[in-house]
């Protein structure tokens, strides 16, 4: 019996040892290959992971100060694939509500707050439109006149510079005059110029609408009762303006100490298109809010540029609704619990 159990065996080794052997080679080989390789995305795949979460920024001609606001924002908020933002070089502050309504691609933009006034006509529902993060810096009028003129009224009829097309002046300045009801000469030409031609008595006046205090009034020498006249905020003002003062501390060759010169500025400002709650579009912007009030501190820091310092985020626009995730972030703020002191 135990015989032929032996044999029985030894018949289904002989049989199965050619299978085992040739199927060695076969595991061996499988082994030895690598894992499949995962598939690169497809262009379309990689197109859509970069544009999701990438946000246009129309922010101003390439010397101005409203580009350099924006590249700044730019690199703090970063994100790799979860946040991009693009500044975008334009004509300037005052056409940026046209890219922020009409240019594809453009989800926030940096404009002076009267620029709307141009478009009530046009997109009659224009606030509907546009919404407010951040109030990012007053630009005071500044008219400086020749000794002769003593009053606003004294201008009229006579050559007012406002600085060269595209600029903030060129476009509120004579916006602003037309309200005060003073009709004048209006030219268009580089305020340095303009200033040779005041020296000579040619030009009556110049209008910057800037950030005090201006180099052009620091460094330059002035005769004799070259001066700022006063510009009172009233109600012609309050749609878009805001008040504001010129003083001796700022042009203390120009103003006597202890003085000071009424006057209104410009709010420069950081604004969305007011897309529909939930959208792709309004994520982005409300994702780009949340990094950039998160991290002003580090624009703040040294190496950005100085505005950063007196920006208030709870600072309000003339006219203009605030973005709903900007103004949640501050409630949620305004609710933290005070560090003891």
């Amino acid at each position: 019996m135990i015989m032929m159990f032996a044999a029985r065996l030894l018949c289904v080794l002989a049989v199965s040892a050619p299978v085992v052997l040739a199927l060695q080679p076969i595991q061996a080989a499988a082994q030895a290959q690598p894992a499949p390789a995962r598939l690169a995305p497809t262009y379309e795949a990689q197109q859509e992971k970069i544009n999701a979460w990438t946000v246009g920024l129309a922010a101003g001609l390439i010397e101005g100060a409203p580009l350099r606001l924006a590249a700044e924002m730019a690199r703090v908020v970063d994100d790799g694939a979860n946040l991009h933002v693009l500044p975008i070089v334009t004509r300037g502050p005052t056409e940026n509500v046209n890219s922020l309504l009409y240019l594809r691609g453009v989800d926030l933009a940096i404009i002076n707050s009267d620029a709307l006034d141009e478009y009530k006509i046009q997109v009659p529902e224009i606030r509907r439109h546009v919404t407010y993060l951040l109030n990012l810096f007053p630009s005071e009028l500044h008219i400086f006149v020749r000794p002769e003129i003593q009053s606003l009224q004294d201008l009229a009829g006579k050559k007012v510079n406002f600085n060269t097309l595209g600029t903030a002046a060129a476009y509120s300045g004579p916006l602003i005059f037309s309200r005060l009801g003073i009709n004048i000469e209006k030219t268009f030409i580089p305020h340095p110029l303009a200033l040779q031609q005041m020296r000579k008595g040619d030009m009556a006046a110049v209008v910057f609408i800037t950030s005090k205090p201006v180099d052009a009034f620091l460094r330059g020498q002035w005769e004799p009762g070259f001066k700022f006249l006063p510009v009172t905020y009233d109600s012609k003002f309050e749609d878009y303006y805001q008040p504001a003062i010129l003083e001796a501390a700022e042009y203390p060759a120009l103003i006597k100490p202890g003085e000071r010169v009424s006057t209104i500025a410009v709010p420069t400002v950081l604004v969305a298109y007011n897309w529909p709650a939930g959208s792709n579009r309004y994520q982005r912007v409300a994702r780009f809010t949340d990094y950039l009030f998160a991290r002003i501190d580090k624009l703040q820091a040294p190496g950005f540029d100085a505005k950063w310092k007196t920006i208030n985020l709870a600072a309000t626009v003339p006219g203009l609704t605030r973005f709903p995730p900007a103004q949640e972030w501050l409630e949620r703020q305004a609710r933290k619990p005070q560090d003891k002191q």
